[in-house]
């Protein structure tokens, strides 16, 4: 075996009792199924053999494309159908343990583990169950590998597809693998990266937690609907009376304003543009992570952007989209805001810009700003709906205690964001190691 073909059969991260061990074995996918247990490796029905009307209100839960997630189960989509229909399709039924595999979606061939929510299942007709043999492959190394750069490379060769690609049971059974000889050495790679998932999983969890902690504590700083008083208040402003209505506009220097369309014909001079897509960040307008964009001076300077500008997506495909607010709180000033986002920029006399931010993201503004949309091709929202949506306020004061309150959980939630980020980013590199490269 030439030197070349052996480096690619052996992992460039090994455990030192198994530095000997000498080149892993090539399988198919289809070799780590369990040829004792029927079914051990089938597809979901045919669309025909379970249509919408065979869902009830209770019953044996059906796996979706959209519950298999990358390397972890999405526990939302939830659809039953009958026993009946479940015993029906007997040969689709899949339990707790085993790995589930898609047949399509972005990524085409992602994996994930069947939870224990449910005693069983049946999957949809895009899912492919696959039960492992267990006496002589760890399933956790089979259920990592096939999640694995060097496999899904694979995958994606064999996929069928252009706008969204899709691989049959018979291509993927077929593509194929490298096991190390030493079943102990798969179950001690399985555990290295288990042990990994676990951690990820849990600051997951904080991550979680952390959001859900801020949404309720916006609900309570907030006053509901109806109300000129919040149900949580700050000590210091216990008996500073009823928060005061003012319309969008009351919030506003000099109205409201539309931005510059980006002309790819122009150079551009050295501009950024704030566009749709920031809106729908969690974290205030990065002008780092912003493009260049062709426009005239005129325009720029007519539409520069300022510090606590806050801006509005103008339409969407759906009325939920619509009214989506970020503020910028960026120190550039050679930014200016794409022409689909309207912009207010705050009195800070009157208003925090930050509280507004965040203000801007209750309950009580969205179901106004969303029951203004205009439909028809798109809904749309135009500046005079924002302008007369009506918004309940406190004093100054406290308005920099809430958006400093706010402010503080977000820091919080960016550092667990990132640092989740840097785990899944440690377990890719440890996985492009602990694999040996592509067949």
């Amino acid at each position: 075996m030439s030197k070349e073909i052996k480096s690619k059969t052996v992992p460039r991260l090994r455990f030192p009792e198994f530095k000997d061990e000498g080149t892993w074995t090539k399988i198919t996918l289809i070799d780590t199924a369990d040829k004792k247990v029927k079914w051990s490796f089938t597809g979901g029905p045919f669309g025909s053999n379970l249509k919408a009307s065979d869902y009830v209100a209770s019953g044996i839960r059906v796996i979706q494309l959209q519950n298999i997630g990358d390397a972890n189960f999405i526990n939302d989509y939830k659809i039953f159908t009958s026993e009946v229909k479940a015993e029906e399709l007997l040969s689709c039924n899949i339990y707790p343990g085993d790995i589930i595999m898609s047949k399509m979606g972005d990524p085409v061939g992602r994996a994930c583990l069947i939870p224990n929510i449910h005693w069983r299942y049946v999957m949809c007709s895009d899912g492919i169950r696959l039960v492992v043999d267990e006496r002589h492959f760890s399933k956790y190394f089979v259920y990592t590998t096939i999640n694995s750069n060097q496999f899904r490379s694979l995958v994606e060769k064999a996929a069928t597809g252009s706008t969204r690609k899709r691989i049959g049971l018979d291509d993927l059974k077929n593509l194929p693998v490298l096991v190390p000889r030493n079943r102990e050495e798969q179950q001690k790679i399985a555990s290295c990266l288990s042990s990994l998932d676990e951690y990820i999983t849990a600051e997951s969890q904080k991550l979680e937690a952390l959001k859900t902690h801020k949404k309720g504590l916006m609900q309570q700083l907030f006053p509901a609907e109806g109300e000129r008083v919040p149900m949580l208040r700050f000590t210091e402003f216990k008996d500073s009376g009823e928060w005061e209505k003012k319309t969008m506009l009351d919030l506003a220097i000099n109205g409201f304003s539309n931005g510059v369309f980006n002309d790819p014909k122009k150079v551009g001079y050295g501009y950024k543009l704030i566009n749709v897509l920031d809106m729908y960040l969690d974290v205030p307008v990065d002008e780092n992570k912003l493009s260049s964009v062709g426009i005239d001076e005129s325009e720029f300077l007519r539409n520069k952007v300022e510090f606590g500008d806050i801006f509005f997506t103008r339409s969407s495909l759906v009325a939920a989209g619509i009214a989506q607010s970020n503020i910028y709180l960026g120190q550039s000033i050679n930014l200016t805001f794409d022409g689909h986002l309207i912009r207010l920029r705050p009195n800070t006399e009157i208003v925090n810009p930050l509280f507004l931010h965040y203000l801007l993201k209750t309950e009580s503004i969205r179901s106004q700003l969303i029951a203004k949309g205009k439909t028809g091709t798109m809904t749309t929202i135009g500046q005079s709906d924002i302008a007369t949506t009506i918004s309940i306020v406190p004093k100054l004061p406290e308005q920099q205690k809430i958006a400093s309150c706010l402010s503080s959980l977000d820091d919080l939630i960016t550092a667990q964001t990132e640092k989740l980020d840097a785990l899944k980013v440690h377990k890719k590199g440890l996985m492009q190691g602990l694999f040996p490269s592509n067949l």
